[in-house]
């Protein structure tokens, strides 16, 4: 363009002597301005950004670091606070079914439950150190006959002798004094452990106000969520308690019934009854709560403390029931009173305990269960399923279906949408 000096307009080239007015050309140029800014605003709007963009980013570091900090100081609290709860879902059912049936206020029934339990641990306490106390006495005094017993087996099988009498009493005195120890110790700790019992006290306080307050818990929490986001919550929670109840209580039927047999069992080789009901407990919770190999571990030791006290033929016949029942609670019992509480693999099943108990120790292993339990439901009742169009050449089971079976949840519900 061409500026004229003495008319002060613009004059486009191209365009002849057509004169542009002063006024349009001004907001000509403004509105180019406008729509393309400089390159210094461009660069302040550019450092604007990524400066905010960096601050936002160490404030979300630093608070996390925060956080994680509280966390770490107060992993003891967390980690009781975990325990507590995986308590309180195990007995929301229960104290649901009291305060339904009899009329119970939901604390009312956590306190009877309780009760039931303290009643327990002191019989069991009672019953156990005295039997404790007595089996290391009979250890102490009777290692030269076990010596004798288990020589006399060797000669007939080998022609000499395992074990000399002087050897065999060492070792009886030595085991006693062991077992009076253990023994020892577990009163020490049942009496004056004030970490202990300030750490059970805690978590029973808590235990007690999650299942007693549970529904307005779940209430308050769910009230500061959108209507969506609350059925797949409330879903979540109740799968949580079906899958952790169902899965406690159905084990706890099969250590009353697996421990009242082995007690009854115990009994009929003439084990004495100060031995017999703490080991039988015993046997039930192991065999019952530890998945795959719980059954050898829980029969071992009372099959052991037998033949220290009755004998081989006896022990032997514990062997031959161990082995008798848990054939039978496998293949029939176990899936009657298990079924619909929770379905969960066997190898996801030791696998869980072995990570829990890796991850919490043995309250990390009993809790690993119900937890794998229900993320494997979510798993299963989450996401879109579709038909089975492919059948490999390895697939030899006459069961399978064309199409997967619609995920169900809770309650042979299926997953709320958006789960």
């Amino acid at each position: 363009m061409t500026e004229s000096g003495d008319t002060g307009s613009v004059t486009p080239q191209g365009q002849g002597d057509v004169a542009v007015p002063d006024d349009i050309a001004t907001a000509a140029v403004q509105d180019a301005a406008r729509q393309q800014p400089p390159v210094a605003q461009r660069a302040a709007w550019a450092d604007k950004f990524v400066w905010q963009s960096l601050l936002k980013a160490v404030a979300v570091v630093l608070l996390t670091l925060f956080f994680l900090g509280i966390a770490w100081r107060a992993q003891t609290l967390l980690r009781e606070l975990a325990v507590a709860f995986f308590f309180a879902l195990a007995m929301i059912p229960a104290v649901k079914g009291m305060h339904e049936r009899w009329g119970w206020k939901r604390g009312v029934a956590v306190g009877a439950i309780y009760g039931g339990l303290i009643l327990f641990v002191v019989l069991m306490v009672l019953v156990l150190i005295p039997a404790i106390s007595n089996f290391a006495d009979q250890l102490s005094s009777s290692g030269g006959n076990y010596a004798d017993k288990v020589n006399s087996y060797t000669q007939d099988l080998v022609g000499q002798d395992l074990i000399s009498q002087d050897t065999g009493a060492e070792a009886g005195d030595t085991a006693g004094s062991g077992v009076s120890a253990w023994a020892d110790n577990i009163v020490g700790a049942a009496t004056a452990g004030i970490s202990m019992v300030f750490t059970m006290a805690t978590i029973l306080l808590f235990t007690f106000y999650f299942a007693a307050d549970a529904p307005r818990i779940e209430r308050a929490l769910l009230s500061r969520m959108p209507p969506h986001r609350q059925k797949v919550v409330g879903w979540i929670w109740d799968t949580a308690i079906d899958q952790t109840g169902g899965y406690f209580y159905s084990r706890m039927l099969l250590v009353i019934i697996n421990g009242g047999l082995f007690f009854i069992a115990m009994m009929l080789v003439g084990m004495p009854l100060a031995y017999a009901l703490p080991l039988s407990v015993f046997e039930g919770f192991v065999a019952e709560f530890i998945p795959a190999v719980g059954t050898y571990i829980g029969a071992a030791v009372p099959i052991l403390l037998t033949l220290v006290v009755q004998g081989l033929t006896a022990a032997l016949i514990l062997l031959v029931w161990v082995l008798i029942y848990q054939q039978a609670e496998n293949y029939w019992l176990s899936p009657k009173i298990s079924a619909g509480t929770m379905e969960i693999n066997g190898g996801v099943a030791f696998g869980a305990a072995l990570a829990g108990g890796a991850i919490a120790g043995p309250m990390g292993a009993f809790m690993a269960l119900p937890v794998a339990a229900l993320i494997t439901s979510i798993i299963k009742n989450t996401g879109k399923t579709y038909d089975v169009v492919y059948q490999s050449a390895y697939d030899s089971d006459d069961d399978h279906t064309e199409a997967l079976p619609t995920p169900k949840g809770s309650g042979g519900e299926a997953a709320p949408a958006g789960a």
